[in-house]
């Protein structure tokens, strides 16, 4: 069945505003999502009937904020097919998350040790890596990606070595779209017993997520991604291995025992979660993933598919532009450049017409020096979005190269 995209923009306020005196196209799904009425609603809720703290109120809103707050957490260990719900750990965003883990990591790499990253990474799943082997003396190893944007997974393989200690790497590239064989690639680094976490920031809102298939033992990414509220993460992590990791940080909840000369931490997953939480984002991100599971993820691919071949028919029709990053297999994204045209430039003169998209390099700087561009214009689809946008955008790039010859 194909979506109502009709029906699902109802859902969106902010899609009936103009921009500039002009409707808005919202293009820029990669950098944040926008949300239903739903979400919204379930905000609203939070805080006019029952705002109050979790766990350690002896009141009636703070029993009542902490089921709605344990049951967020069940929603999303069901949406990733967590094994427990322990292993849901709440944090602000994908870069906590990563930077969580990466701590633990520092502190248990050695001299000698090896992290594989990707060169595609967003900032927060490579400067994370790069301190970590900074502090610890460890090396950092980079596999290529091949001239059309994909992983290079012959170099991946051959990098792989019995010192490869950590792999991280990404779902989905965020500048290119690109979607990496995270399953394969994870069994292959659990052959030489390494530890593997997946940056699925842009992963999480394209389709089902299933932890245990994918094998890895760590999976992070932020709820504004995928229709909920900013401020809200998910790392999940494989109990055995997240159930002894080092803290994170001290404090309130994570706490056991206190004495004037030490402390104990409590277990999984309140040891990982210091100090008063999120609560609103944690159920807005609930509100958010019980949303999106009423439609069909191969729907939503289909969708999202045709949105994309649609603009790529367009760019490649289009004189002087060139696609940046051209995989087999990729989601929406479309990131191109244009003769003579800066990509800031290009951002400008669209967002005059009520286009949004993204420009700049990404949070992928050294992605985009191996590319040798200064960085890219990105248009990246949703749900939300239509087929009459894709044209809408290309009629707006046509007029900007006009202002800009």
């Amino acid at each position: 069945m194909s979506l109502n995209v009709a029906q699902i923009r109802e859902q969106f306020p902010i899609l009936h505003r103009q921009v500039h005196g002009k409707p808005l196209v919202y293009l820029d799904n990669a950098a944040t999502t926008q949300k239903p009425q739903a979400v919204i609603n379930a905000l609203t809720d939070y805080y006019t009937q029952c705002n109050a703290n979790v766990h350690r109120g002896a009141h009636y809103l703070s029993d009542e904020a902490t089921r709605r707050y344990e049951a967020a957490r069940k929603t999303v260990a069901e949406y990733i097919n967590a094994s427990r719900q322990e292993e849901v750990i709440w944090t602000s965003g994908t870069t906590e998350g990563i930077n969580l883990v990466a701590n633990g990591v520092a502190q248990r790499l050695k001299a000698g040790d090896e992290v594989l990253v990707t060169e595609m990474e967003h900032h927060a799943n490579l400067v994370t890596w790069q301190q970590a082997c900074k502090r610890s003396g460890a090396a950092l190893k980079v596999v290529p990606i091949n001239e059309d944007g994909s992983l290079n997974t012959e170099q991946f393989h051959a990098l792989l070595s019995e010192n490869t200690a950590f792999v991280s790497m990404p779902h989905i590239s965020n500048a290119l779209g690109t979607i990496n064989p995270i399953k394969e690639l994870t069994a292959a680094a659990k052959a030489k017993d390494a530890l593997v976490m997946i940056d699925g920031a842009q992963g999480v809102a394209h389709g089902a997520i299933d932890v245990q298939d994918i094998g890895c033992d760590f999976y992070a990414f932020s709820g504004h991604k995928v229709f909920g509220p900013t401020g809200i993460g998910v790392l999940w992590g494989c109990y055995e291995v997240l159930k002894d990791w080092p803290i994170w940080l001290v404090g309130g909840e994570m706490i056991a025992t206190v004495s004037y000369q030490d402390a104990t931490w409590g277990e999984l997953p309140n040891r990982l979660e210091a100090g008063t939480p999120n609560i609103a984002g944690a159920i807005g991100l609930a509100a958010a993933i019980n949303w999106l599971r009423q439609y069909e993820a191969a729907d939503i691919l289909a969708h999202e598919t045709a949105l994309l071949a649609r603009a790529t028919q367009l760019a490649e029709q289009t004189d002087g532009l060139t696609i940046v990053g051209n995989a087999a297999k990729k989601i929406g994204v479309l990131s191109f450049i244009l003769d003579g045209a800066h990509p800031a430039d290009i951002g400008f003169l669209l967002d005059k017409q009520g286009i949004a998209i993204r420009t700049g390099d990404h949070c992928a700087q050294p992605l985009m020096k191996r590319l040798n561009v200064p960085g890219t214009a990105r248009a990246s689809f949703s749900i939300y979005n239509t087929l009459d946008e894709v044209e809408m955008l290309f009629e707006g790039i046509k007029k900007a190269r006009l202002m800009l010859a």
